[in-house]
């Protein structure tokens, strides 16, 4: 937390200073976060020290904080507190070629790095078996991934590969595509279903926004030549951070 900030807190004289006094708190924290008093990730005062630093009510703070995690500008973890929600460049994403997240960070020259999620060999479920075409006896690899580029997390990934693909999930360093393509297994089309999407509190607090943020679901069927599917994923996009973008043409053309 920022001394600087709770000197200004202390010594706002908020009680006094005409106006809705959640609103002066609001824009009180706003110009702090713009002033760089307050920095992406830094975390605030509780509401009970903010109250007393500012004479101000609980219910007084707590309604300028959600005004601020409502715009985005702040986040909520649950049993951690309140943070300042880390402002994002956007990126396009072209749908037009099957790349992975490595691949694309890696040109855009990020640094990338993940936090693993879920390495390891399970019993599918009911539509695991359906959609990699699993027999009943056949174990599936599942790997999610909180994924980070220069060092803002940006999206939730959820893979589910057949173990008899994917029988080492563990040994994943890197990019799931690059250890497929070293047992020849790297899928050449896939077929992607986009959503927009409200954030529930757990994928919110990976990605570092606020519960209820705007989102894009992506679930991706990728196959091998053979025609059989080799992964399935659902991940999450932050959406102040992607636009997808197609090249259409004429049908007639």
């Amino acid at each position: 937390m920022s001394e600087k900030f709770d000197a200004i807190l202390s010594s706002a004289n908020l009680p006094q200073s005409g106006g809705l006094l959640y609103l002066r708190l609001r824009n009180l924290i706003a110009q702090s976060i713009d002033e760089g008093f307050l920095a992406p990730g830094d975390g605030l005062p509780s509401e009970r020290d903010i109250a007393q630093m500012t004479g101000l009510s609980r219910v007084t703070v707590r309604k300028a904080l959600g005004q601020l995690v409502s715009e985005g500008v702040l986040f909520q973890r649950h049993g951690s507190g309140t943070f300042v929600t880390q402002q994002v460049e956007r990126f396009e994403q072209s749908l037009s070629t099957l790349t992975s997240f490595s691949e694309d960070m890696a040109r855009r020259d990020m640094e990338l790095r993940s936090q693993w999620l879920d390495r390891g060999i399970y019993a599918p479920a009911p539509e695991e078996m359906v959609i990699l075409g699993l027999a009943g006896d056949e174990k599936v690899a599942r790997v999610g991934r909180l994924r980070i580029a220069n060092g803002v997390p940006l999206a939730v990934e959820r893979a589910a590969i057949a173990a008899s693909i994917l029988p080492d999930p563990q040994s994943i360093t890197h990019s799931l595509y690059a250890k497929l393509n070293e047992t020849g297994h790297r899928p050449v089309r896939a077929l992607q279903r986009i959503a927009a999407v409200n954030l529930d509190q757990k994928n919110a607090a990976l990605l570092g926004v606020a519960p209820g943020s705007a989102s894009l679901r992506i679930e991706r069927t990728a196959y091998l030549a053979s025609g059989r599917v080799v992964e399935f994923t659902r991940s999450i996009y932050r959406g102040d951070a992607y636009d997808f973008v197609a090249e259409l043409r004429d049908a007639k053309s």
